[in-house]
């Protein structure tokens, strides 16, 4: 994106596209409230100023937070500050294509979710997501509100066809990420075997992986995390020096769906002769296919399903 000069202005298209909003929602606040542009052009072209547009952000963050439209319109100018130059797509950046951005019924908290996250409006978004999981839960925050978000952004990049939205979907994964791990602390002097999460070798997608860590922590279950692209050999390894009683692998794609890892998992076993003890093996995520997964691994379909199979392997 570039920058424009504040008193070269931006036009309502392109200020609409950086707030995440539909053109007509931008002149629908600016008929209904006043919510508009200081100066125009000759024709009636709108031109919005870096002013205009902070006072639109502080809108868009009031009404994600369930101010009415009338009430935010009144607030906004007074919380708008002072503002950066607007950025502004582009010329050949169009509109996003019908369907890319998150349906009409999708919760208010998602809709201001995925909105400030367009706009690349971090504190906003880590404002709104630590608030789903205080509100929420870590399991209800993770399949209410960042997973419809996270696909919204990722419809939004597929659609572009090139790497638009790519920020956007950067900047979310990463608060995500920072949320879950808000409260993905395990439990210290928890009694009993952890459960073992990790990502497949060469598997780079974890925030699954982080969402079960904070669902567990929560519970006050104990675990251990490696993150991504775990090496078959440390696997290994981490399970004989742990003894778990379970081990989630995640994968993302086919490509790193290797039954061999797993089934060395499988074949892993520890304490005294006549009474070894092996894990139980949750092979997890949409790569795991049925001719894939060793035999006797089970595949949780969602996390709450995952939850349910590793409390039972801990007898919680």
């Amino acid at each position: 994106m570039s920058e424009l000069p504040p008193e070269a202005g931006a036009s309502t298209g392109s200020v609409a596209r950086l707030l995440g909003v539909s053109p007509a929602t931008v002149r629908s606040w600016e008929r209904r409230y006043g919510i508009g542009p200081a100066e125009r052009e000759a024709g009636r072209h709108r031109r919005w100023t870096a002013r205009d547009v902070a006072v639109l952000e502080a809108m868009c963050r009031l009404t994600a937070r369930g101010v009415p439209p009338a009430e935010a319109a009144r607030l906004a100018p007074g919380l708008a500050g002072p503002a950066a130059p607007p950025p502004v797509a582009p010329p050949q950046v169009a509109a996003a294509p019908p369907g890319a951005a998150p349906p009409v019924a999708a919760p208010p908290e998602v809709r201001g979710l995925a909105r400030a996250a367009r706009r690349l409006d971090g504190p906003e978004v880590a404002r709104l997501l630590h608030a789903s999981v205080d509100r929420l839960g870590a399991v209800a925050a993770w399949t209410d509100v960042m997973t419809p978000a996270l696909r919204a952004a990722g419809r939004r990049w597929a659609a572009g066809g090139d790497e638009r939205y790519v920020e956007v979907e950067h900047l979310l994964s990463w608060h995500v990420s920072s949320a879950l791990r808000r409260v993905a602390e395990p439990p210290a002097g928890a009694a009993g075997p952890p459960v073992l999460l990790a990502a497949m070798p060469g598997e780079q997608h974890t925030l699954p992986l982080e969402a079960v860590a904070a669902a567990l922590a929560e519970r006050g279950l104990p675990f251990r995390i490696f993150g991504a692209a775990l090496p078959a050999g440390a696997l290994a390894e981490a399970v004989r020096r742990t003894g778990p009683a379970a081990v989630l692998l995640w994968s993302q794609t086919r490509a790193t769906a290797d039954p061999a890892p797993v089934r060395t998992v499988a074949a892993t076993a520890w304490g005294a002769r006549g009474a070894r003890v092996r894990p139980v093996l949750l092979a997890a995520g949409p790569g795991w296919h049925r001719a894939a997964r060793p035999p006797g691994t089970l595949a949780p379909r969602d996390l709450p399903g995952a939850l349910d199979l590793l409390a039972r392997a801990l007898g919680s």
